[in-house]
């Protein structure tokens, strides 16, 4: 079960003042049971944002909703396709799974987290989940282009990358792919390169390995690896 809470209005009002049309994202699944953001909250969202703009006198953005079964799941993004032409931006209320899994197949529209959330993994293939979201309480998503430096760097560093990243991939683990190279190109690509030039301050974590990734046994039995 995921838990989420959606993100105060002053801050998502601040991430999407860029962009004119906004498509606000939301999923039918997790973040719909505990009542974040599921097709109703879309909808309550929108009617706050068009609200807020009235009352600030404000018309520089417009909103369009939809609502996927499941963010996370890539047999569902693609009824994306044909509703981001029209664009700016996605407002995800997907958790920060879903978030990543939008951003990875829109790689050319920004894609920010209207959501806070607290634990969860995505499926890479059958039956093997990775993780992807810390569940940290403070998603910063919307400035590392939608890559997570906390689940996805061995090391968890805010402000990467480190020394040891060496043709792209991770000096901890040759096979992975260093999380802020990735960000480093995906900022370039939407022209956001200013944002690797902020400093974000240390935080405090448990200590665990990083990532973790988890392996059902029916895969294993099916012909897949445990490795």
């Amino acid at each position: 079960m995921i838990v989420a809470e959606q993100k105060p209005l002053e801050e998502i009002m601040r991430l999407i003042a860029p962009y004119g049309r906004v498509l606000v994202l939301g999923c039918g699944t997790c973040v719909t049971v505990c009542g974040a953001g599921g097709e109703r909250e879309v909808s309550f969202l929108c009617n706050a944002l068009r609200l807020a703009q009235t009352r600030a006198g404000d018309g520089a953005h417009t909103f369009s909703e939809f609502t996927l079964k499941r963010q996370c799941d890539p047999e569902f993004l693609d009824m994306l396709d044909g509703r981001v032409e029209d664009a700016d931006a996605v407002l995800s209320l997907g958790c920060g799974v879903g978030v990543q899994a939008v951003a990875e197949h829109l790689p050319a529209t920004p894609v920010m987290p209207g959501v806070n959330t607290s634990f969860m993994g995505m499926p890479t293939e059958w039956g093997v989940w990775d993780e992807r979201c810390a569940g940290c309480g403070d998603c910063r998503l919307g400035e590392t282009a939608g890559i997570c430096p906390i689940t996805r760097c061995t090391k968890g560093i805010l402000n990467g990358p480190c020394a040891g990243t060496k043709n792209g991939k991770c000096e901890a683990n040759k096979e992975m792919d260093c999380a802020w190279v990735l960000i480093d190109r995906r900022l370039e690509a939407l022209q956001q390169l200013e944002n690797m030039r902020r400093y974000y301050p240390p935080r405090n974590f448990r200590t665990i390995p990083r990532p973790r990734r988890v392996v059902a046994r029916a895969a294993i039995d099916e012909g897949g690896s445990n490795e």
